[in-house]
């Protein structure tokens, strides 16, 4: 897994993304109270559920590789 240059910025905005997604979809609201690990991993969920990216195989899935795997696709956005 190699680190993107602005892995983090791509994060930030791919949270952004995924809570204005799962909040139009009408299947989330997220509280200000939410931890950003809490909403990568309900985004990253959602995603997969609706096949908007591609599922880690379920050994492989940690918060490293959930932000990653979400900044490759906000990278694309």
């Amino acid at each position: 897994m190699k680190k993107l240059k602005n892995e983090k910025e791509l994060v930030k905005k791919a949270i952004a993304l995924g809570v204005e997604y799962g909040e139009k979809r009408g299947v989330v609201e997220f509280e200000a109270t939410d931890s950003a690990n809490d909403k990568l991993e309900y985004i990253y969920r959602l995603f997969v559920h609706d096949g908007v990216i591609q599922p880690l195989p379920e050994e492989q899935v940690s918060q490293k590789a959930i932000q990653h795997r979400l900044a490759m696709w906000a990278s694309r956005q």
